[in-house]
């Protein structure tokens, strides 16, 4: 299937997208008080909004207050209020294109300075050599717990909806929860939610299922998945491929393919699979091989900042191009595209040695752009990789002290 990037594209639920180019999640960590969106996220979605992209996808919010992947994450339960994502969806909204929220839970990848939870299907910590102390010691889910997070998940759908969101994407990749439970690296188990890759699937699934029956049938679903992670003896393509086909009956309106985890962060351009490091679309030649047989209609993220690798994902049978950093540093590059027109410039690359600092760092340039166009500023792509860490250790910190007070209190209150 050849596809124009600026054609519209319908989806199963009724939803049409004006164009094959969205915004990728980026995980903002800019929540204000009550771990909610404030002015800075309303602000950064108009400039996203008003750059021509069909579709935004936010960056991850939280399910459950007690797990979160960073102190300024944002979090949609059963007790947010829900007039500030109301704005936030309104602002996304503000250039005529959808947006959808992804919501996520992280699962083991939750840093050993935060409060809470930390659980995993199995208590499997992440291993980054000498950097592992950075997370918590994750402990086993009891059946009850898997259960009542796959409750959460279809709340907060449902408050998304609410709230004038015109969809979810459930986040199943990059290491997160529902990606350790796909994992048999991650995935110990030797009850129902281990062992077979249709027993490590079941979470995602009833994730699936029971988000679709929460929301009404026009209100999009879509998943997004490793197209492997990148790990000797993890999940791979053939594995993606086949939950693929298990998500397919299911009402879900598209997949979408990055790879890695903290382990290993191919999706920030370092894999450990050399033959995607050639090209800037990281994982076109897997994205590729999954379209051909695919049922549902994909979309790729990962490393694209070119009108011509854009073309070339579309044309190797994928539906939509995903952006993320791209679009960090030049909100309004669909728009240059269209008057063909790139970008002026392109983020620094981090090519320090330690993989984790190096993949961390990347974050936080990516974040440093994000909170600069969130303030009215332009973005700065060519900043050190050192400066912008420190300034987002500095601005964690912060975010720390206000996360931990705010869930104290919540608990107190509950």
């Amino acid at each position: 299937m050849t596809s124009e990037l600026f054609s519209p594209l319908s989806l199963r639920s009724g939803q049409v997208l004006n164009n094959r180019i969205a915004k990728a999640a980026m995980e903002e960590n800019m929540a204000g008080d009550g771990q909610l969106p404030d002015k800075g996220l309303f602000e950064l979605y108009r400039q996203w909004a008003a750059g021509g992209t069909g579709l935004l996808i936010t960056g991850n919010v939280m399910v459950h207050a007690e797990a979160l992947t960073g102190p300024g994450g944002v979090v949609l339960d059963g007790a947010a209020p829900l007039e500030p994502f109301a704005e936030w969806a309104r602002a996304a909204k503000s250039g005529g294109g959808a947006v959808w929220m992804q919501i996520n839970h992280p699962g083991r990848q939750i840093g050993s300075d935060m409060p809470g939870v930390v659980w995993g299907p199995s208590a499997v910590a992440v291993d980054l050599g000498r950097h592992s102390g950075r997370f918590g010691k994750p402990v086993a889910m009891t059946p009850e717990q898997i259960q009542a997070t796959v409750t959460r998940y279809a709340v907060t759908a449902q408050r998304a909806e609410q709230a004038g969101f015109d969809g979810v994407e459930i986040h199943a990749a990059h290491g997160y929860l529902l990606s350790q439970f796909l994992s048999p690296l991650v995935n110990k188990r030797t009850d129902q939610w281990g062992g077979s890759l249709e027993n490590r699937a079941r979470m995602l699934l009833d994730v699936v299922r029971t988000v679709r029956a929460a929301v009404s049938a026009s209100f999009a679903v879509a998943v997004k998945l490793n197209s492997a992670d990148f790990q000797r003896g993890g999940f791979d393509a053939d594995d993606a491929r086949q939950v693929i086909e298990m998500l397919a009956p299911l009402g879900v309106d598209l997949v979408e393919l990055s790879g890695g985890s903290y382990e290993s962060p191919a999706m920030s351009g370092r894999p450990a699979d050399a033959r995607t490091q050639a090209r800037e679309a990281y994982f076109l030649d897997l994205a590729k091989d999954l379209a051909a047989t695919s049922p549902l209609p994909l979309m790729l993220t990962g490393g694209i900042t070119r009108r011509h690798t854009a073309d070339e994902v579309l044309d190797s049978g994928v539906a939509m191009v995903g952006m993320g950093t791209a679009l960090a540093v030049t909100p309004d590059l669909p728009g240059r595209w269209r008057q063909g027109r790139e970008a002026d410039d392109r983020i620094r690359p981090v090519t320090w040695s330690d993989k984790a600092l190096a993949a961390a760092a990347g974050m936080a340039q990516v974040r440093h752009q994000m909170r600069r166009i969130a303030r009215g500023s332009r973005p700065t792509p060519r900043t050190h990789p050192a400066i912008a860490l420190l300034a987002e250790r500095r601005n964690q910190r912060r975010a720390l002290r206000r996360y931990r007070a705010w869930l104290s209190a919540s608990q107190r209150t509950a």
